[in-house]
């Protein structure tokens, strides 16, 4: 048969207990390190894409340009970033592509001031924003003075071309002007004309930022060791599986929920034992499938069962641990508890494999590790200076910096403790 189209259904149903369990823990683990790739791979999405993202922009963010005068915007100093004065019309640029990037990936309300949405220490969304804003900007102007250094040269008329073209099919289809898309999209005073040369000073640096990705791919061997140290999170693997869940109310109690998981393990051990007596596997999910799902197994052009070439991020995180074991072979077989889902997974391994297709995935993820740390070094030479004192979370990050700083001295003991604990749930499974 051919491998299912239908996918199979991993999403976690909403929480019915109050106690946190190792699975909450990992999943709140996952959401703190998605936050922190989201703010770390910024250079090489904002750089590289974000003329794309402005035209397809999902939110408009107004930073109350309304009080002060035209040319303050254009032509004034809103912060400086090295030797580089940044006027409100460029910062409002890198900040509204940033919000467009991550904005619905954050949560962000959009109904709602960025600044009446907390978000961490503190900190609201807007200071959020800002800090990403800045770093974007540290970044660009880095990239920029290098190539500049460098004797760069790159002819941003065909990309700048196809960006103008893009930007009026999209303000067509949002029912507005050019003109008045401009202002949506980068502020009330941006208009394609003052807007031009920070969008080619963007386009450049991405043509640079590229010939870095380039100049720092790696060789073969250099890919082949990254990978034998990277195992888990590149193999493929092929399985069956099938998912008892609990039939529960929503204030289900302790003795319920007891109950019904143990239902749920003997109709899953049953359906073990049966297959390992030589019992088709798809059979027995048509026979213990509910009504309204048994037509998907069912269905004689597609095994519903069967998943082929899930990586570990993909699998459903209670079979994936089992699954990418070492020593697992053809055939084995398993029932699983997923405690914190109130289900049962019955999962057949049937093979681990790599594709070598994954190799320039791997390649461009070395490169980009390579890049950004070379990035990282330059930008410590572009301190930022908030001239208008918009700038909330650089003075909230210096009073944490000397609070911690100071706690620490005399708790020394406490600070290892909470290290460790941060250790003790890894984040794992991060989606791909």
């Amino acid at each position: 048969m051919a491998k299912k189209t239908t996918p199979e259904v991993t999403t976690e149903p909403k929480e019915q207990q109050k106690v946190q369990t190792r699975y909450d823990r990992k999943m709140e683990a996952r959401k703190q390190q998605k936050i922190k790739e989201a703010k770390q791979e910024k250079l090489t999405r904002l750089i590289g894409g974000t003329i794309g993202i402005l035209v397809v922009a999902a939110l408009v963010i107004s930073i109350g340009v309304s009080v002060v005068n035209k040319r303050t915007i254009t032509h004034g100093t809103y912060i400086k970033v090295g030797d580089h004065e940044i006027s409100q019309l460029e910062y409002n640029y890198f900040f509204n592509s940033t919000v467009n990037t991550y904005g619905a990936y954050m949560g962000v309300d959009s109904s709602m001031d960025l600044e009446a949405q907390p978000y961490a220490d503190g900190l609201t969304l807007k200071d959020m924003f800002d800090e990403m804003a800045v770093e974007q900007i540290q970044q660009i102007k880095a990239t920029l003075d290098v190539a500049d250094e460098t004797d760069f040269h790159y002819d941003t008329d065909e990309e700048y071309k196809a960006f103008q073209e893009s930007f009026k099919e999209s303000a067509s289809s949002a029912g507005v002007t050019v003109k008045e898309y401009y202002k949506q999209n980068f502020g009330d005073y941006a208009t394609e004309k003052n807007m031009e040369p920070i969008i080619r000073e963007n386009l450049l640096a991405g043509a640079y930022y590229n010939k870095l990705l380039e100049d720092n791919a790696p060789s073969e061997d250099e890919i082949t060791a990254y990978y034998e140290e990277n195992q888990q999170s590149y193999d493929r693997v092929d399985y069956r599986s099938f998912v008892f869940k609990a039939d529960l109310a929503e204030d289900a109690d302790e003795a319920a929920i007891e109950e019904a998981m143990k239902e749920l393990k003997a109709k899953a051990d049953a359906m073990v034992e049966a297959r390992k007596k030589g019992e088709d596997f798809e059979t027995l999910c048509i026979e213990n499938a509910s009504e309204e799902d048994k037509a998907y197994y069912e269905d004689e052009e597609n095994e519903y069962c069967l998943s082929e070439g899930r990586r570990y991020a993909g699998v459903a995180s209670a079979i994936s641990d089992w699954l990418f074991e070492e020593n697992r072979k053809e055939g084995d077989i398993v029932a699983l508890e997923d405690e914190s889902s109130h289900r049962y997974y019955v999962a057949e391994f049937v093979k681990r494999y790599f594709d070598e297709a994954d190799n320039e995935s791997i390649s461009s993820t070395i490169a980009g590790q390579r890049t950004s740390e070379y990035m990282a070094g330059l930008i410590d030479n572009y301190p930022v200076e908030d001239v208008k004192g918009d700038l909330k979370y650089l003075t909230v990050s210096t009073e944490e910096t000397s609070d911690e700083t100071t706690e620490d001295a005399g708790n020394t003991d406490d600070t290892e403790s909470a290290e460790d604990g941060e250790n003790i749930e890894d984040a794992g499974n991060a989606e791909e």
